[in-house]
C-alpha cells in the first residue's frame, strides 16, 4: 500500500500537502451547502414513528417559508407628490424640448424604420473604424431613401467617415464633402460645423513655420469665414474656432517673425523693417510681441548708424537722425507700455536709457490688459515637448487663450515700400525746398472725376462744344503764336459723334513747332473711320517681293565605297524569255566569297571560314 504515494507522488509529504491543499479550494463550497441546508436540520426531530411525518411536512412549510422570504418584494409605490410642490414645465422649456426633437430624429418615434437603421449601422462601423463599410451604407440610404429625414445627416456623416480616416486623399475627399453639404444645406446649425472642419483638415496638414505655409493661409481663411458667416452658432463652437485661429496665426507670425530676425543677421535692414511691421500690424496676440518691436526699433537705430557714418550736410543728418531715432524710441516705448508683463520689457526700457530718454511709465489698465494676456498663455510639459520634438509638427503651445483674433489683413509692408519711403526721407532731408514744392503741387493737383460719375468737372476745363468739328491741322498755332512753351503737348477731348466717322477714341495729341509728315490724309484728319483706332500698322521693314523658289538640283547616283568590294554593274538589261516574261539576269556567284544551297557547298577548311 505503500507504494500507491510513490507511484503519483514522490513523497509522503508530497502527498499530504496535496491534499491539504484540495481540502482548502472545497471548503468555501462546503460552507455554502452547509448554509443553505442549515433551515432544515434546524427542525425539531422526535423519535415517534407517528410524529415523524407532520415534522417533516413542518420543516418543508419552514424551508418554503424560508425561500420565498429571500425573493425580493414587490416595487414599491412611489409616494404621492402634492401638486404644489411639482415641477411645471414653462413655455420656454417646452419650446426648446420641441425645437431639440426636430433636430434630433432619432429620439422620434419612427426609430425601427429602415433608414433609420441604416444610419446606425453606418455610425456603429464608422466608430469601429470600418469606413469604407460605413460609406457604402450611407451611399445605400442616400439612394434609396431620397425623402428620408437623414438626408442631412447621411451627407454629413460621409463627411465625418473620410475626415476621421485620415490621409491626403481622404482630406481632399473630405474637405470636398464638407463643401458640397454647405452647398445643399447652409442655413442648417450643422453647417458651422461643417466650415470648421475644412479649417480643420487644413490645420492637420500645416507644418512648422519654416516650410510650406499654404496650408496655414487655408485654414486661416476657412476659420474667419465661419466667424463671419456663423455668428449665431452656439458659443462654445464659436469660442473653439476663435482658438483654433490664434493657433494659425501663432505659427504665421512666427514665421515672419524668423524672416526677420534672418535678414537682421545679413543686416538688410529694409527687409527687416517689413518684415517685423507686418508682425506688428496683421498679428497683435504674438507671443512674442516683445521681441517683435524690440527688432524693429533695433533695425531704425541701425539705420541711424549707418547715418551718422555717412558724409551728410549737418542739416540733413540732423533731420535723418531725428526720424530713424524717433521710430526706434516709439518702437522701445511701446514694449514698455503695451507689454509691460512681456519677458524682454526690461530691454526696452535699457534701450530708452543707453538713447538718454525718459522711461513711460505704464497705465493700471495697460499693465492689467498685458498681464491677462500674457496669463492665457499655455505653460510646456514634457509630453507637449515630446510632441513637438518627435511629431514634427508647429509650436502652437504659446498661442494667447483670451481676446479676438484679428479676422481682416492689415496692409502689408514691404521692403521696396521701406526703401522708397528712405529715399523719400533722403531727398526730403537734402533738398527741402523741392520736397515742400513737391508737397505743394501734390497738394493743389485738382482730383479728375472718374468717367460717369455724377461728379462736376472742375472750373478751368473747358466743355468743348456738342457740335463742335474735331481739330485739323488748321487750328495748330505757329510757333510764334504759342501761349505756352513749344516742347509741351496739349490733348484735346474730340466731341463724341454719333456716326461711324471717327476714329474712336476721342483724343488727338497735337505737338506745335515740331514738323511732321502730312497727316491730311489720315483719318484724324479727314474724320474716316480707323480700323486700327489711331495704331500702327505692324509690319515687315522689307516689303519688297521674295524671288521664286529654284528647283532644287537633282541628287547623284549612289555609289558603294566598300572597301574591296568589287564593282556592280551600273545597270542591267533584262531579257525576254520564251513566253514573253522578261527575266532578270542572274547575279555573279563567287564560291569562295558566300555559299549557298543552290550552289555547291563549301568543303573542308572553308567551312571554318565566315568571311
Amino acid at each position: 500500500m505503500r507504494t500507491g504515494f510513490g507511484s503519483f507522488f514522490t513523497s509522503r509529504r508530497a502527498g499530504w500537502m496535496a491534499g491539504l491543499a484540495v481540502a482548502a479550494m472545497l471548503s468555501p463550497s462546503l460552507a455554502l451547502v452547509a448554509q443553505e441546508t442549515a433551515p432544515a436540520a434546524a427542525t425539531p426531530q422526535t423519535t415517534e414513528p407517528a410524529t415523524t411525518a407532520p415534522a417533516q411536512a413542518t420543516s418543508g412549510d419552514q424551508a418554503t417559508s424560508a425561500t420565498l422570504s429571500n425573493t425580493p418584494d414587490k416595487k414599491k409605490k412611489h409616494e404621492k407628490v402634492a401638486k404644489a410642490d411639482r415641477v411645471k414645465q414653462g413655455k420656454d422649456t417646452r419650446a426648446v424640448i420641441k425645437r431639440d426633437s426636430k433636430l434630433q430624429p432619432q429620439l422620434s418615434k419612427d426609430a425601427q424604420l429602415p433608414d433609420k437603421q441604416l444610419y446606425d449601422k453606418a455610425l456603429a462601423q464608422s466608430k469601429s473604424g470600418h469606413y469604407d463599410v460605413a460609406r457604402l451604407d450611407l451611399q445605400t440610404l442616400l439612394n434609396t431613401y431620397p425623402d428620408s429625414q437623414y438626408q442631412m445627416r447621411a451627407k454629413l456623416a460621409v463627411a465625418d467617415s473620410f475626415y476621421r480616416e485620415g490621409g491626403s486623399a481622404a482630406l481632399a475627399q473630405a474637405e470636398q464633402e464638407y463643401t458640397d453639404f454647405i452647398t445643399f444645406f447652409p442655413n442648417v446649425p450643422e453647417a458651422a460645423e461643417a466650415q470648421m472642419r475644412v479649417g480643420d483638415i487644413y490645420l492637420k496638414q500645416m507644418d512648422v513655420p519654416d516650410r510650406d505655409y499654404t496650408k496655414a493661409l487655408k485654414a486661416e481663411e476657412a476659420y474667419r469665414t465661419m466667424l463671419r458667416q456663423y455668428r449665431d452658432a452656439p458659443p462654445k463652437l464659436l469660442e473653439e474656432v476663435r482658438q483654433k485661429l490664434r493657433e494659425v496665426q501663432e505659427v504665421m507670425a512666427t514665421r515672419e517673425a524668423e524672416l526677420g530676425a534672418f535678414y537682421a543677421s545679413h543686416e538688410n535692414w529694409a527687409a527687416t523693417i517689413a518684415r517685423y511691421q507686418t508682425v506688428i500690424d496683421q498679428y497683435p496676440q504674438y507671443s512674442h510681441m516683445d521681441d517683435a518691436l524690440i527688432g524693429l526699433g533695433d533695425a531704425y537705430a541701425a539705420q541711424a548708424h549707418i547715418i551718422r557714418s555717412q558724409a551728410l550736410p549737418e542739416a540733413a543728418r540732423a533731420k535723418l537722425l531725428q526720424e530713424y531715432d524717433g521710430k526706434a524710441a516709439t518702437a522701445y516705448r511701446t514694449v514698455v507700455l503695451e507689454h509691460s508683463a512681456a519677458p524682454h520689457a526690461e530691454d526696452a526700457k535699457e534701450r530708452l536709457a543707453a538713447m538718454n530718454l525718459p522711461i513711460p511709465e505704464p497705465t493700471p489698465e495697460q499693465v492689467a490688459a498685458s498681464e491677462a494676456l500674457e496669463s492665457s498663455r499655455a505653460q510646456y510639459t514634457m509630453s507637449r515637448r515630446l510632441q513637438l520634438l518627435i511629431l514634427h509638427k508647429p509650436d502652437t503651445v504659446p498661442a494667447a487663450r483670451a481676446g479676438d483674433p484679428p479676422l481682416d489683413d492689415a496692409p502689408i509692408t514691404t521692403a521696396p515700400q521701406v526703401i522708397k519711403q528712405m529715399l523719400a526721407s533722403y531727398a526730403g532731408a537734402l533738398n527741402p525746398a523741392a520736397a515742400a514744392a513737391a508737397a505743394a503741387d501734390a497738394a493743389k493737383t485738382p482730383i479728375t472725376a472718374a468717367p460717369g460719375s455724377d461728379s462736376a468737372a472742375p472750373a478751368t476745363t473747358a466743355e468743348p462744344s456738342a457740335a463742335a468739328a474735331p481739330p485739323t491741322l488748321s487750328d495748330v498755332p505757329a510757333p510764334g503764336e504759342a501761349a505756352h512753351d513749344s516742347t509741351t503737348s496739349t490733348m484735346e477731348a474730340a466731341p463724341a459723334r454719333s456716326g461711324p466717322t471717327g476714329t474712336g477714341l476721342g483724343v488727338e495729341v497735337l505737338t506745335p513747332g515740331v514738323s511732321t509728315s502730312p497727316v491730311s490724309n489720315l483719318p484724324a484728319a479727314t474724320g474716316a473711320p480707323d480700323p486700327n483706332n489711331g495704331l500702327p500698322t505692324a509690319g515687315p521693314k522689307d516689303t519688297a517681293a521674295l524671288p521664286p523658289i529654284e528647283k532644287p538640283a537633282e541628287a547623284p547616283d549612289q555609289v558603294n565605297e566598300l572597301k574591296g568590294a568589287s564593282a556592280q554593274p551600273a545597270a542591267q538589261t533584262a531579257t525576254t524569255g520564251k513566253n514573253g516574261k522578261k527575266k532578270n539576269p542572274k547575279q555573279p556567284f563567287d564560291k569562295d566569297d558566300e555559299s549557298s544551297s543552290t550552289h555547291k557547298k563549301k568543303k573542308g577548311l572553308d567551312k571554318l571560314n565566315p568571311l
